[in-house]
């Protein structure tokens, strides 16, 4: 019903920037919350940034003033600006959107961070 597909992810180096998309579709009518979320190997799925349908925004303390997440209006696109980037940034990033008391979630998008 609901169809999230991120984009943008790639290999870059540490200090250098990437801008994720997380383009949505299916039945969605209005603004919901919507956060970005991480995995790196061996690791569980942490959230990264989230933003309400209020617009309300939160980062977690490890990306503060280095990360910005953002959208442009209802069902559009939804964008995590990474600048600065350090190697423990690297993990597949996935979007998540909540309709309803349900969550969706995309594919994952890869970012890896090296020299």
């Amino acid at each position: 019903q609901v169809q999230l597909v991120e984009s943008g992810g790639g290999l870059v180096q540490p200090g250098g920037s990437l801008r994720l998309s997380c383009a949505a579709s299916g039945s969605i009518f209005r603004l919901n919350n919507m956060a970005w979320y991480r995995q790196a190997p061996g690791k569980q799925r942490d959230i990264v940034a989230s933003i309400s349908s209020g617009g309300n925004t939160y980062y977690v303390g490890s990306v503060k003033g280095r990360f910005t997440v953002s959208r442009d209006n209802i069902n559009g696109p939804l964008y995590l600006q990474m600048n600065n980037l350090k190697p423990e940034d690297t993990a597949v990033y996935v979007c998540n959107m909540q309709v309803n008391g349900v969550n969706y979630w995309g594919q994952g998008t890869q970012v890896t961070v090296s020299s």
